[in-house]
């Protein structure tokens, strides 16, 4: 193989490659947490006494450990999903494998999120809750109306 051959090729692999992620990011988007304006409305709208804050900041303190882990996996996946879409050019069994990860990420990250939301409702009384709630059914609901 000449030299000219080999640098088309690796260009040709490199663009499929960015071509991948470009796809995969685009067709899978990772999930977009509603914890953030959550976090807005629990630190800036509820009155939270003290205790209620040392225990939100320790469930923020998790939460944040965990997505940053999730997130990290899914961009791994994202890589593998690049890989195989340049490997194959198609649906094929190792593109399949590369979605199917990177479902069950996105997956476990939605659960982490509302165990946290869940974690976060816990540490507020009755009148604190109900703002919070309507909080999180605008966060879920907002763009489908």
């Amino acid at each position: 193989m000449t030299a000219r051959r080999l640098w088309l090729t690796a260009l040709v692999v490199f663009l499929a490659a960015v071509a991948g992620v470009f796809v995969g990011r685009h067709l899978f988007p990772a999930p977009t947490p509603p914890t953030g304006e959550l976090h807005a409305l629990l630190h800036d709208r509820i009155d939270l006494d003290p205790e209620q804050d040392r225990q939100l900041h320790a469930i923020e303190r998790h939460f944040a450990g965990r997505r940053q882990a999730l997130e990290a996996a899914m961009r791994a996946e994202n890589a593998r999903l690049a890989r195989a879409i340049a490997a194959e050019h198609r649906i094929g069994p190792e593109v399949t494998a590369a979605i199917d990860a990177s479902h069950r990420t996105m997956g476990a990250l939605q659960k982490e999120t509302l165990a946290h939301v869940f974690a976060m409702r816990r540490l507020l009384r009755t009148d604190q809750a109900a703002t919070f709630d309507a909080a999180v059914m605008k966060a879920l609901t907002e763009d489908t109306q």
